[in-house]
């Protein structure tokens, strides 16, 4: 039994795209994959890809346990599924930059200051704007789909939750926002990377990914295993793990969960 419980509002197709919006849901990453997983025929109209977005989500999703405070009706709340068969799973990472750049690249045109936070939060200077959730299925050593859900915060003025640096975009610019605007430029954007993803253009799309990450150049204090220490960013290998330089000049190497960032 499916344990999604929604107001079904509207749904659009718009050049093989299909969004499906809902007054409320408990994730829409689980909607995606409860409702999708059959492919991306709608309707029985082939689509290149599904979004979901909701109004409110009762259980919004971050990394772990982590949970997503939004505001009903203030924020962006969406999860874009896709089936990049194309991509090897070795180099499912690449879904992680498509996304990230895609949103960056969006906020990018409201205000200067936004950067991608290893492996794909984004920053407005010190404070996060945006996190992303991604799962994906694997088949045969392909991707068989994958669902990015994103939480954007776009009008939301006051943030009751122990998040430690939340801001939305109203904050930073100082005027309300049209969320489904930004979405739809996101989602544009995503769609565009894709296509550079399917002709091969790994190399672009990781340099672009690099030259926005948050805390590029210099040394900065994190903290792994062993305690706290400082270091530079030398680079993101092909599998996302993060490469670190310390003031001694040793390399170190992390996968997700592996290296905090220490923010003041």
């Amino acid at each position: 039994m499916l344990s999604i419980h929604c107001l079904f509002k509207k749904k659009k197709t718009d050049d093989g795209i299909r969004f499906v919006e809902l007054d409320e849901t408990d994730s829409t990453n689980r909607y995606c994959m409860d409702h999708l997983c059959d492919g991306l025929l709608i309707d029985g109209q082939p689509m290149r890809m599904v979004v979901v977005s909701a109004e409110y989500q009762r259980d919004g999703r971050g990394q772990g346990i982590n949970k997503w405070e939004s505001e009903r009706g203030a924020n962006l709340l969406f999860s874009m599924y896709c089936r990049p068969s194309w991509l090897a799973a070795r180099r499912q990472f690449v879904i992680s930059e498509c996304a990230a750049l895609a949103i960056r690249d969006t906020l990018a045109t409201f205000a200067d200051g936004f950067s991608v936070k290893w492996p794909n939060d984004i920053y407005h200077h010190d404070r996060k704007i945006c996190g992303i959730l991604i799962e994906n299925r694997l088949s045969a050593g392909r991707l068989k789909d994958c669902v990015v859900g994103v939480g954007l915060n776009v009008n939301q003025l006051h943030f009751v939750s122990d998040a430690p640096n939340p801001v939305s975009l109203r904050q930073i610019t100082g005027r309300e926002m049209d969320c489904k605007a930004i979405e739809h430029d996101i989602v544009r954007r995503f769609d565009e990377r894709l296509e550079m993803g399917e002709r091969g253009l790994y190399g672009a799309i990781a340099e672009d990914y690099t030259s926005c990450l948050y805390r590029l150049g210099g040394f900065h204090a994190y903290r792994d295993a062993s305690g706290i220490f400082e270091a530079a960013i030398v680079e993101v290998e092909d599998d996302g793990q993060l490469i670190l330089r310390d003031r001694d000049g040793r390399m170190r190497a992390y996968a997700f969960k592996e290296v905090e960032f220490i923010i003041s």
